[in-house]
């Protein structure tokens, strides 16, 4: 298959078998992660309607997106709207409504700098915005695991520091 640009058509979005399971799996992740960044905005901050609005929509539409994206592949380019809503969300957080406690701003500039990277990796490797280096070329490859390794840690990391004042 070719790209619009005349390039080879990326594994990732297509419907081959092997990466439907990394499909499947992100989606039930993204159900549960986004769900999770919206509950605890929700829960410790303050951030406006407009804000945990955005973040809401994120966490419906990437999973829905994610999965009728297994019938249609080209929908992954849909994935856009939701990444787009949730990173704003986040940002906004930063930028206006961290909280006064150090830790939990930490995570929440953690869980940021994980999403953006997610985001950022989606749109370098599945929409090949610049050219991506034959090492990481294979959707599974070391070079790649490690990279996802580092977008979900950083994730984790960042809501369980800035769920520390559920704790207190």
């Amino acid at each position: 298959m070719k790209a619009a640009l005349g390039r080879p058509l990326p594994v990732e979005l297509t419907a081959d078998l092997r990466f439907a399971a990394r499909v499947r799996r992100l989606s039930l992740v993204s159900l549960v992660a986004l769900g999770l960044i919206w509950g605890l905005a929700v829960a410790t901050l303050g951030a406006p309607p407009i804000v945990i609005a955005a973040l809401a929509a994120g966490w419906a539409l990437m999973p829905t997106t994610l999965a009728a994206s297994l019938v249609h592949p080209r929908l992954r380019y849909g994935l856009v709207v939701p990444a787009s809503l949730v990173s704003a969300g986040l940002l906004a957080i930063c930028v206006g409504w961290l909280p006064a406690d150090r830790v939990a701003a930490t995570g929440w500039l953690l869980v940021t700098a994980g999403v953006l990277l997610g985001g950022g990796l989606g749109l370098w490797f599945w929409f090949r915005v610049l050219p991506v280096p034959r090492v990481l070329d294979n959707p599974f490859s070391a070079g790649r695991w490690a990279l996802i390794g580092l977008h979900v840690a950083l994730v984790l990391v960042g809501l369980g520091l800035a769920a520390r004042p559920l704790a207190m």
